[in-house]
């Protein structure tokens, strides 16, 4: 039985989402409840480092790095960004006291759902062109043919492969904001 579209790719980014955000509120409230709320802002560190971990992908992609399979890396950038955001959302708790944080939690959250939203899209529109192909070529159809016809899909999948147009300058305004914090809490520190 065929998958709807909404079961396949809405309900596992809705799943993902709410994980983390329901993951967050627990995990904050299990350090609250015990008395070891210094121990989240460790997470804070744990998360960004988790974070800078993932961006291995983004490095072999653009062939800074050798080694390593491009679909492992992008698997691993996915669940390894997950998790740091996870920390990091712990790490701001429900308690925000300055504007800094709201921005980079925002843009934190903002981050994690264009990635997902681009993850599912991107899959989404992969199979259903090859499907439409295999379709048309089963028919009868030769492959030039196929091609000429899907012309006009493969262009759609095409213009949804640039979703990072999107992804990357929200991921690089966290990436200021984070800065920012980290560098305010440093000088506020000393």
């Amino acid at each position: 039985m065929k998958k709807s579209i909404i079961n396949k790719y809405a309900i596992p980014f809705i799943q993902w989402y709410t994980i983390m955000i329901l993951l967050t509120i627990a995990i904050d409230y299990f350090l609250h409840r015990f008395h070891i709320v210094l121990n989240g802002s460790y997470l804070g560190f744990a998360g960004t480092f988790v974070i800078f971990l993932s961006f291995f992908y983004s490095l072999k992609k653009r062939k800074m790095i050798k080694s390593g399979s491009p679909k492992k890396l992008l698997n691993l950038h996915e669940y390894l960004s997950w998790l740091g955001s996870l920390m990091l959302l712990v790490h701001a708790g429900i308690h925000f006291n300055a504007i800094l944080p709201w921005l980079a939690i925002l843009m934190l959250l903002l981050t994690v759902a264009s990635g997902l939203v681009g993850k599912f899209l991107l899959k989404k529109s992969n199979q259903d062109l090859k499907q439409k192909k295999q379709l048309l070529i089963a028919d009868g159809m030769d492959k030039e043919a196929a091609d000429k016809k899907l012309f006009m899909d493969s262009i759609v999948v095409d213009l949804m492969k640039k979703w990072r147009i999107i992804h990357m300058p929200i991921t690089l305004l966290l990436a200021i904001f984070s800065i920012i914090h980290i560098v305010t809490i440093i000088m506020f520190s000393i």
